[in-house]
């Protein structure tokens, strides 16, 4: 999947360090879809997020305790509740 180029001024940069085996099965991997390795990461990046959050667009957005009992169990404690206290309305 070829994407147009964005501006690179408006995209958040993520470094990830991997083991020398991991890079070379990554360059592998990328050649044999005639792709960049950055733009193999991408799509795989793309791919999990649609795996794991659906058609919830932007995912992160939508999360709520209500939602997901984990983040209930994170969001539900006293340490966090003094953030709570901290937010307007």
């Amino acid at each position: 999947m070829v994407r147009p180029m964005e501006s690179q001024a408006k995209r958040p940069r993520i470094s990830v360090d991997v083991r020398p085996e991991v890079r070379r099965r990554l360059r592998l991997a990328a050649a044999k879809r005639d792709l960049t390795i950055r733009q193999y990461v991408l799509d795989a990046i793309e791919e999990r997020l649609r795996e794991d959050l659906g058609d919830e667009g932007e995912g992160l957005l939508l999360l709520t305790a209500q939602a997901d009992p984990v983040l209930a169990e994170l969001w539900d404690n006293q340490k966090d509740s003094e953030y709570d206290r901290l937010q307007p309305g």
